[in-house]
């Protein structure tokens, strides 16, 4: 897929962590206005780890408009909905259960329903299947926005280094049993929903991501996972990270005037 022409990262360094969760929940809400504008509903995918906490400057936005919000997974554990791993129980805790998020639009992946990973993926990519599929004519899902964390491995969603989904190019939603951090059975969207987005955010925080962060930014030929996300055009990658992340990259600095 490397013949599609594709945008350079744009990298927003913010002083504070506080301050990159405001700047955050300004950023969707204007994502969330240009999708409500151009086709009435926000389609958004949620990543698990650090991220769902530095959605908390979402919860009492005045320009969120929740109920046209649809909301799916980057990621998910196979593990019950309510246990401590469950990628959709953080972001419930962080922030479904403090906004108005009609039930019917989030979409977890609900292990307790169904048997294997073959079957959770397959599960989950017909749920994308029904919600893409009527409005949009593309090979894979077009998302409004992905938003992604990345661990200190550079890692992003289930996807690991050196890990043999890195290279899958036709599912959209693939199992793994074998994830290299507990727990190990998990499943994950795939590089090409992810980039077929029309905006993905990474969020990286604190001083732990700055070696990271420089070599995904500054070495992306060395192909760890967050250095292979590269939306396809008009799509479009952003980087929202505080001072100590940023430490030690020579990336260009955007300011994004939100």
């Amino acid at each position: 897929m490397a013949h599609h022409p594709r945008h350079a990262p744009l990298l927003a360094v913010f002083p504070t962590q506080p301050v990159l969760i405001a700047e955050l929940a300004h950023f969707v809400a204007k994502a969330q206005k240009d999708a409500i504008d151009k086709k009435g509903r926000f389609t958004i995918a949620l990543s698990g780890g650090s991220l769902p906490a530095m959605l908390a400057g979402l919860v009492d936005h005045p320009h969120i408009k929740w109920h046209h919000w649809h909301v799916f997974y980057v990621d998910e554990r196979a593990v019950p909905l309510d246990h401590p791993d469950s990628n959709h129980r953080a972001c419930t805790e962080a922030l479904f259960a403090r906004v108005p998020i009609p039930a019917a639009q989030i979409h977890p992946i609900d292990v307790a329903q169904l048997g294997d990973l073959e079957e959770l993926a397959d599960a989950y990519e017909k749920t994308l299947i029904h919600a893409f599929a009527q409005k949009d004519a593309a090979r894979f899902p077009v998302f409004d926005l992905v938003l992604l964390g990345m661990g200190p491995d550079g890692h992003t969603a289930s996807l690991f280094p050196a890990h043999a989904l890195l290279a899958e190019e036709d599912r959209w939603v693939a199992p793994l049993a074998d994830a290299p951090k507990p727990p190990p059975e998990r499943i994950t969207f795939t590089y090409p929903v992810i980039n077929h987005a029309a905006r993905v955010v990474f969020v990286a925080t604190g001083a732990g991501k700055a070696d990271v962060l420089a070599r995904v930014l500054d070495h992306p030929e060395e192909g760890l996972p967050a250095a292979r996300v590269r939306p396809v055009a008009p799509g479009q990658l952003y980087w929202f990270v505080d001072e100590p992340a940023a430490a030690r990259t020579a990336y260009p600095r955007t300011d994004l005037k939100l």
